[in-house]
């Protein structure tokens, strides 16, 4: 393209003279120019369906039929331009002639997904017409314009999300936990399979502590094939109604590990300023003993706090062994650190409120859904394996030959 006008870019001299004195600005040429080019393109297609025009000379069963208006899709927005009307001879019904290029220049779904990955990048849908040509305005691109497209593309990503299967992956453990949009609440579980991969699994709109909402969402996943055939290791909040519906969907087998930060701050928040690092750093370095030793020291945290703080006693001695699985299941301490904590679906948590930061307005469950799929596909494209994956042989093994040990036991 470049070679051709060069050698024959004799009309474009006069741009050149206007850019080169200032009197045109690059970006209008390249305006003025795109949008030629695109009627040139338009124009050639055309003439493949009735040949170039000819003054005085009738066509044949089609016919151009003066011009119109329209408008094609580019990747980031619509662009109105000036085409050929072709109509067969006779009218009525069907007599409208389709240009192909411009049929082929009707790819809304392109454009739809191109919104969609500006809009997770913190471009708001009303100041959308600001990233693009000024032009965007009289080409249909605005804030309406652009919330109609992002609702149709977020919710092919909800329903993409939704639909996938996972009869083929061997998922070792399940990380479930929330994430709070203003008023709403979405839970969400991220699971891992035996090479260390990462997979967002589904979600649900409601808080973990709503047994009915994560009985449904455990129920989906049995649906599209996590299976309860195999054990798995769950690292979930703490939530009692999430415990719960893992034994009720999963068996009552499958081991938990309860979230030690969770565990951390939940005690924190039962005692004043002056204590809180203490007995934080006591909970710490009684995770990294053996179970039965780190639970003892625990208990006797408890028992010098009851009097005092008896709530700060309560919350930590309830679910305290959970807290103790991996410990139990004799996992390496570089393993350990990946199942200790919610943290795995913590962090794309955080990168899903990065990319729906502009949002202020949450207007309904389903609109928070559909944000929220969005933005933990485009997260999960950035995933990496976890952090220890090449120890998760031992898990699986110890995953497999539990239920063994308790067949030969019964037997026995």
């Amino acid at each position: 393209m470049l070679e051709f006008l060069t050698q024959h870019g004799q009309q474009l001299l006069p741009f050149v003279d206007l850019i080169a004195n200032a009197q045109l600005a690059v970006d209008e040429f390249i305006d003025v120019l795109g949008r030629a080019s695109l009627e040139a393109v338009l124009e050639l297609s055309a003439q493949t369906v009735v040949g170039p025009p000819h003054q005085g000379k009738r066509g044949g069963e089609i016919r151009r039929h003066g011009r119109q208006k329209g408008v094609v899709c580019l990747s980031t927005q619509r662009v109105a331009v000036d085409k050929t009307r072709l109509r067969r001879t006779g009218g009525g019904p069907g007599a409208e002639v389709a240009i192909p290029a411009y049929e082929a220049m009707q790819n809304e779904a392109a454009l739809s997904q191109k919104l969609s990955a500006i809009l997770m990048r913190g471009v708001s849908t009303r100041h959308y017409a600001d990233v693009i040509p000024q032009m965007a305005e009289t080409c249909g691109v605005s804030k309406s314009a652009v919330s109609r497209d992002f609702i149709e593309a977020s919710a092919e990503k909800l329903k993409e999300l939704c639909e996938r299967r996972f009869a083929d992956v061997d998922l070792l453990i399940i990380y479930i936990d929330g994430l709070r949009f203003a008023a709403y609440h979405v839970i969400t579980a991220i699971g891992v399979d035996t090479e260390g991969n990462k997979y967002v699994l589904g979600l649900r709109e409601g808080a973990t502590e709503n047994a009915v909402v994560v009985k449904a969402l455990l129920e989906d996943l049995v649906e599209r094939g996590v299976t309860p055939g195999r054990r798995r290791l769950f690292v979930i909040d703490g939530s009692k109604a999430l415990r719960q519906a893992i034994d009720a969907v999963f068996g009552a087998d499958n081991p938990v590990q309860r979230c030690r930060n969770h565990k951390v701050e939940n005690v924190r928040g039962h005692l004043p300023e002056h204590l809180k690092e203490q007995v934080k750093a006591t909970m710490r370095a009684a995770y990294r003993l053996e179970a039965d030793e780190g639970i003892k020291r625990l208990k006797l945290q408890a028992q010098w706090l009851q009097d005092e703080y008896p709530s700060a006693a309560a919350s930590l001695l309830e679910g305290l062994e959970e807290t103790f699985t991996i410990n139990r299941l004799g996992l390496p301490p570089r393993l350990r650190r990946c199942l200790a904590t919610t943290n795995l679906i913590e962090s794309p948590g955080a990168g899903v409120r990065g990319r729906t930061r502009r949002v202020t307005n949450w207007k309904s469950g389903s609109m928070v859904l559909r944000w929220a799929a969005t933005a933990y596909l485009e997260t999960e494209q950035k995933f990496r394996k976890l952090m220890g994956y090449r120890d998760l042989w031992m898990l699986q093994a110890v995953l497999d030959d539990q239920p063994q040990r308790e067949e030969q036991e019964l037997a026995a």
